[in-house]
């Protein structure tokens, strides 16, 4: 039997984490945090030192398969945009305009194609750095699939060079609206502060994910530019060059709309289904034709989207067992007892654990930080150095947890298994946590604040 049939099939492992989860809460004791609504945040946020029993509530069998509906209408926004790209982008393949833009691309640095792949990851760090991007970024796994095709590397690469980089500019940003910001809103920290000593460290985990990048396409530059050798295809015709305007002005828009116009994925979602629309009658597909594809792309992307409520499952279970608020206090309380040092990196990974079953930052943010910022307090550690904490911990075990549905989804997309995934990845997850160790024993030994 084959490596890749013995490990689990990526449904099959989350829900054997929502089977986990349903046990926890017949074992765990129940207990709650009170919480405020604070109109920093626009959000509700536990109380520091409220913690108390609360009666049992545990998940049963019919409770824990109705998780995985419930997660899925929980995610319905996100499911619906992964489903819409995934159709839009495939009528735009069958158009043949990406495929002449992409075989272009590479005849016009034949000789230098690889130097296509930092370019772009940098697009991808500067997505995650400025917006947090991930579920997001499935819709682009059709591309990205196609690119690196063309420049003979693996699909894996696809996943390393969008979802890979964008997790860790995430993780290091100085001003991530759904992480940093949040976070030093509920903290209590001036907001944007302490950028300059998170930008040295961006920096430096975004050079190290370049370099890992650089490692794997060298791996495979054997096989690079052979797509335009083996497979040429004719010039871009004035219908596909239509088109390609088409694309870039759907993705000028979703960044647009996600950074400044405040759109929700149910916008997002609205662009790909237009720009599928729009490339299909451009290119000559007819209206059933448009639709044909439309359907076929949807069909595709089916796994990735169910993977994502599925993953929202398993929070739903322990929600409802009220063990979440249990687990943060169990871990938390035992940081107020070590020295500052010690006390920080405790937080580096008690935040990498508390994200496994919160894998919403924002929401881990408004859950941990009220508890943890009081406990730095005690301690004599600045504020600023917890909300590090939070932002390395949570933002880097992004990279390997099953609970993470945009990471999932994205696998899912490119056809990468996620033991294949985690062959690959972990020792740069276990380099990027010794930057990040060394980021916040700096931090408490300059005491930054």
């Amino acid at each position: 039997m084959t490596a890749a049939r013995r490990f689990p099939h990526p449904f099959i492992l989350l829900l054997a984490c929502i089977a986990i989860a349903a046990v926890l809460t017949w074992v765990v004791p129940a207990g709650e945090f009170e919480r405020r609504d604070d109109p920093a945040t626009g959000r509700a946020v536990v109380v520091a030192g409220t913690y108390k029993s609360v009666p049992a509530t545990p998940v049963g069998i019919v409770d824990a398969l109705s998780a995985v509906p419930r997660g899925i209408i929980q995610a319905a926004s996100v499911i619906a945009l992964v489903f819409l790209s995934g159709a839009g982008f495939t009528v735009v393949e069958r158009t043949g305009a990406l495929r002449g833009a992409i075989d272009a691309l590479v005849r016009r640095f034949r000789g230098r194609g690889l130097l296509v792949i930092p370019a772009v990851a940098l697009v991808f760090a500067a997505a995650g750095a400025l917006l947090q991007m991930s579920e997001e970024l499935v819709a682009f796994a059709p591309l990205l699939l196609m690119l690196c095709a063309a420049l003979g590397m693996p699909p894996l690469m696809a996943v390393a060079m969008s979802l890979g980089i964008a997790t860790v500019a995430a993780a290091f940003s100085p001003v991530d609206p759904f992480m940093v910001t949040i976070a030093q809103k509920v903290a209590e920290v001036p907001v944007g502060s302490g950028w300059q000593f998170r930008m040295v460290f961006l920096a430096i985990g975004v050079a190290y994910w370049l370099w890992t990048l650089r490692r794997l396409a060298v791996t495979n530059g054997s096989a690079a530019e052979a797509w335009s050798e083996a497979a040429p295809t004719p010039p871009l015709t004035m219908r596909n060059i239509v088109i390609l305007v088409v694309v870039l002005l759907t993705f000028v828009c979703f960044m647009l709309g996600a950074q400044q116009w405040g759109w929700d994925f149910d916008k997002m979602a609205m662009l790909f289904l237009a720009m599928g629309l729009i490339a299909g009658l451009v290119g000559g597909l007819g209206i059933n034709g448009t639709a044909d594809a439309l359907m076929q792309g949807a069909r595709d992307m089916t796994f990735s989207a169910l993977l994502i409520g599925v993953a929202r499952g398993i929070f739903v279970v322990l929600e409802q067992g009220h063990i979440v608020d249990t687990l943060v206090h169990a871990i938390a309380t035992p940081l107020q007892y070590l020295p500052r040092t010690a006390a920080a990196l405790g937080m580096f990974g008690a935040h990498a654990l508390i994200h496994v079953p919160v894998p919403s930052t924002s929401g881990h943010a408004v859950l941990t930080m009220p508890v943890l910022a009081p406990v730095a307090d005690l301690i004599s550690l600045p504020r600023q150095v917890a909300v590090l904490a939070y932002q390395l911990g949570a933002g880097l075990v992004d990279l390997i947890t099953p609970t993470n549905g945009s990471l999932l989804a994205m696998l899912a997309a490119t056809g990468v298994g996620y033991d294949e995934w985690m062959g690959w990845v972990w020792r740069h997850a276990l380099a990027l946590a010794g930057i990040c160790m060394g980021a916040i024993a700096l931090a408490v030994a300059i005491g930054w604040s």
